[in-house]
């Protein structure tokens, strides 16, 4: 995890103009994820710069901002404007909130990174409320298209730590395999296939 954490702490400062290039995708984004949020006690993990919470803060009632990268947080914390975001550096897999704390986790463009999914999910499980949701974008890398290959090759050569390259289809099986009800999804257009997932925390018997 120390490698990938060096990889966003360097580039924290290009990370907004890197993400230009998906606007469109992510202002789609917002307008899925604003009607889950409202009102609602909100944990955003691996955030980065905040680009998603600074976006739908004004319908929630608090958003906890979260990333490893203490980088990434400084530059998340630029130009706050909303009382309601909280802003702090945690490693999703071990969270410092007590079980059932939010009514919202918010993981976004992070499970893919990571090199033990499975076990993020049993921590977000640990600190979503019974009734929660879990809203789990990830940009999907398994389409396998030869400008899909390309684009993953210089992310390689630049350092950038894929760890899991779902298909859409293998991204949503991974999250049912692990408990979860997906409840509603979506295959948004960006530089890669950016898949919404809403889900529904599992049950006690439930993996994950």
């Amino acid at each position: 995890m120390k490698k990938s954490e060096n990889f966003w702490n360097r580039n924290a400062k290009r990370y907004d103009r890197f993400m230009r290039k998906d606007r469109a995708a992510y202002e789609k984004l917002y307008e899925l994820i604003r009607p889950v949020v409202k009102a609602r006690t909100v944990l955003e993990l691996a955030a980065g710069t905040g680009l998603i919470a600074k976006n739908i803060v004004r319908a929630a009632s608090h958003i906890e901002v979260t990333d490893a990268s203490e980088e990434m947080i400084a530059e998340a914390k630029r130009n706050n404007r909303s009382a309601k975001l909280h802003f702090s550096v945690w490693d999703m897999f071990c969270l410092p909130y007590a079980d059932k704390s939010f009514d919202v986790v918010i993981v976004s463009n992070a499970l893919h990174i990571v090199p033990q999914p499975e076990k993020a999910l049993a921590e977000i499980r640990r600190v979503l409320k019974d009734d929660g949701v879990l809203i789990a974008p990830t940009f999907t890398h398994g389409n396998g298209t030869l400008r899909g290959i390309i684009k993953l090759f210089f992310m390689k050569l630049a350092g950038f730590p894929l760890n899991s390259r779902w298909s859409s289809a293998d991204y949503l099986a991974f999250l049912r395999q692990n408990g979860w009800t997906v409840r509603k999804s979506a295959v948004l257009k960006a530089s890669f296939p950016l898949t919404y997932a809403e889900c529904v925390k599992p049950s006690v018997k439930g993996r994950g």
